[in-house]
């Protein structure tokens, strides 16, 4: 099929829940990828902040390679190794003493909220069932995540969702203080929101909450699947405030690009759960778990984690350098940054891809900028060009 071809068939095919651009994109290299008729589109996007290492990496596509030639799938019925390694080594780099696997953010973040529940029924405390979420958030969509997930328009179609869920302001630790009680069961937040606008959470407000939760009894969950492994220029989106959470939920670019997700524990959570109370078919099998390894080693690196720092920074100020009515603001921390604009970012995407630039938004008015953790500052230059470029054409 032709690119018409394709899309056609797509529409009658496919559910209609994806607004997608009028190109077919069949081939990746390095921070670039190419559609059926050749035109080359630098990538701020990342597949959404999950390919970290890029396109057509050799040592991603070897570990692809050597995994396949071994165990696909055995379910958790059995042990495997690659399962085992990558456990241990995001407990060895993390404040977690266990993990939980699974397939994707949301049902990790499910999982969190199931765990949650069950430390506190364990010690007697059943009645701590609530969840406190805070304005601008975004922990996914399946029923219990999108309760907890601020967006009338993600969550109005599919009410009534899981009970129980309070809002409070995100960067304010007097509406936090106000809305957990003694039925608060987690306080659940983004180190930096990603969907709602790429908002970095204060130093003070994630140390503030940390000691609301151990004041009050709440357990407190980082949600780090966008913000998580690198993307900040630190391992871990909450390092930067110096505080730990109970439990931390982690996906999207722990695999390079394949499905996969973690829910990260204490002892004192991952102790109140038991055999058979929690599951998956899927997660964390020999196949995706080998290449998860490989990457997390990667990412995990010191000199990695500097690189990426240092490219945030330039892209910052190559972004904050742009002359435009425009801007209202730049916003982020690493390679995960907002550019907040006063017309509609939706335009600014569409624009782009006649410059050869692949841009998503966040919310209606904000442009992110999640590129490869690969990305040069040659790569900046690009970017920051074309960027401007459209903003002085719309």
């Amino acid at each position: 099929m032709n690119s018409q071809q394709l899309i056609d068939a797509e529409k009658k095919y496919l559910v209609q829940t994806y607004a997608r651009p009028p190109f077919v994109l069949t081939r990746g290299e390095g921070v670039y990828v190419f559609d059926a008729d050749g035109k080359k589109y630098l990538d701020c996007a990342a597949g959404i902040a999950v390919n970290a290492l890029g396109y057509s990496d050799p040592e991603l596509v070897a570990a692809i390679q050597d995994a396949a030639s071994n165990l696909l799938h055995t379910s958790n019925l059995f042990y495997t190794e690659p399962q085992v390694a990558l456990a241990q080594a995001l407990v060895e780099k993390s404040f977690a003493n266990k993990v939980f696997f699974a397939n994707t953010g949301t049902e990790a973040m499910e999982a969190a909220l199931k765990f949650a529940r069950k430390y506190h029924r364990k010690r007697g405390d059943a009645n701590r069932a609530g969840f406190i979420a805070f304005r601008g958030s975004f922990h996914g969509r399946t029923m219990g995540s999108l309760a907890l997930t601020d967006s009338e328009k993600y969550q109005a179609p599919f009410r009534p969702l899981m009970p129980g869920v309070t809002f409070a302001d995100f960067n304010d630790l007097d509406s936090a203080r106000a809305a957990i009680t003694n039925e608060t069961a987690a306080v659940v937040v983004e180190p930096v929101q990603g969907e709602g606008g790429v908002n970095p959470a204060a130093d003070e407000f994630l140390r503030g909450l940390r000691a609301l939760c151990n004041e009050r009894g709440a357990l407190l969950v980082f949600d780090e699947i966008q913000c998580g492994l690198g993307r900040t220029g630190k391992l871990w989106g909450h390092e930067w405030s110096g505080v730990t959470p109970d439990l931390m939920t982690l996906a999207k670019p722990l695999a390079g690009g394949l499905p996969i997700g973690a829910t990260l524990v204490t002892d004192a959570v991952a102790s109140s759960l038991h055999v058979g109370e929690h599951g998956t078919t899927f997660g964390g099998g020999p196949f995706v778990t080998s290449v998860a390894l490989q990457v997390f080693n990667r990412i995990r690196e010191p000199k990695f984690l500097a690189h990426v720092a240092e490219t945030g920074n330039y892209l910052m100020e190559r972004l904050s350098e742009i002359n435009s009515p425009h801007v209202k603001e730049v916003r982020g921390r690493g390679l995960m940054i907002g550019v907040e604009l006063d017309i509609d970012a939706g335009k600014v995407t569409e624009a782009g891809y006649a410059h050869g630039l692949l841009l998503i938004k966040a919310r209606e008015k904000v442009v992110r900028f999640v590129p490869q953790l690969v990305f040069q500052k040659q790569h900046v230059d690009e970017l920051v060009d074309k960027f401007g470029k459209i903003l002085t054409e719309l």
